[in-house]
């Protein structure tokens, strides 16, 4: 069943319109993504998320094209996201790598383009260069720095390749950087949320400067690499599965309609279609007052899934400060 009509959308700063649930494209393996962003489309999904490092953009672009030439909908009525890897943080760069990805996606444009991390690595290398020393190698570019990453990002506005542009794991004081110089104030915060980790504190700061928050990894990505057997899982959480049931609905759209219900966009991951479907049928319930507060209460700073461990010997790691 076809789900768009009760989807809620988000205004952006810059004067678009986002669809407040997307389909997440990280992690999923080779063949499965085409597949599940024709069949999320399909299904009424409006926004799609991808990334250069997440190396599917053929891919999802190929399950775009097959929902459009099925007559389901427009490109002007898809929200497409990408995000500017770290090793492309060079003013001159970032314009060329964002028409690589258009190219790869098939598409004149992208509605969202967004700086992945605030770390630089060094330019023009293979996409994940590491050191002798094993970590990522640092860029030492004059022109690669937090402002001159964002002036680049601004000219991708103003050739008109991406319609709206923001950041991704930022902290605080580096959006606070680049509020006192853009010209083009970021329309999106794209950071870590869910019951276990509710990253409030970062939400809130953005949200009272209009700036908008896509929650990734909504359900902890419990299929990360480097999940361990005890670590919390919030789909499984008791009192999340009684809530479900309460509402008649799955642990999922539980948890998802929390976060949209605190302000949040969510993007969640799936390439099994009966959960595509599911995760998108979230605005037909809302959550009361006492079970919010009961999501609330589940948060803990320790179970941030997303620690950034491989750059924390970077200046601009961005999680040494609470938020």
């Amino acid at each position: 069943m076809n789900k768009m009509a009760n989807v809620t959308y988000q205004k952006l700063n810059s004067g678009h319109k986002v669809p407040a649930i997307g389909l997440g494209t990280w992690l999923p393996k080779p063949g499965d993504v085409a597949t599940a962003v024709s069949h999320a489309i399909k299904a009424g999904y409006r926004h799609i998320d991808c990334a250069y490092a997440y190396f599917n953009e053929e891919e999802v672009g190929k399950g775009i094209k097959e929902a459009l030439d099925s007559g389901c909908c427009k490109r002007e009525d898809l929200f497409v996201t990408t995000k500017l890897w770290n090793n492309y943080h060079r003013r001159d760069l970032i314009t060329k790598v964002c028409k690589g990805s258009l190219e790869k996606l098939g598409l004149d444009y992208v509605d969202l383009f967004l700086v992945h991390w605030p770390t630089a690595y060094v330019e023009e290398k293979e996409d994940l260069p590491i050191g002798e020393d094993g970590k990522f190698i640092v860029s030492t570019a004059p022109n690669s720095g937090i402002l001159d990453t964002w002036q680049g990002m601004e000219e991708c506005v103003k050739l008109k390749l991406a319609k709206s542009i923001g950041v991704s794991n930022f902290n605080s004081k580096q959006i606070e950087k680049i509020l006192k110089a853009a010209k083009i104030k970021p329309a999106n915060l794209q950071i870590e949320a869910h019951p276990y980790f509710g990253n409030g504190k970062l939400v809130k700061f953005a949200l009272d400067r209009g700036i908008t928050v896509t929650a990734f990894s909504p359900f902890g990505s419990p299929d990360r690499d480097w999940a361990k057997p005890d670590d919390p899982f919030i789909l499984k959480d008791e009192k999340v599965k009684k809530m479900a049931e309460k509402y008649g609905k799955t642990p999922a759209q539980v948890v998802l309609r929390w976060n949209l219900q605190r302000g949040l966009i969510v993007i969640p991951k799936s390439v099994t279609p009966s959960r595509i479907d599911q995760n998108i049928d979230v605005f037909d319930f809302k959550l009361s007052a006492d079970d919010t507060k009961m999501l609330n209460s589940l948060h803990a700073d320790k179970n941030r899934v997303f620690h950034g461990d491989w750059v924390k010997h970077h200046p601009d790691f961005p999680f040494k400060i609470p938020f």
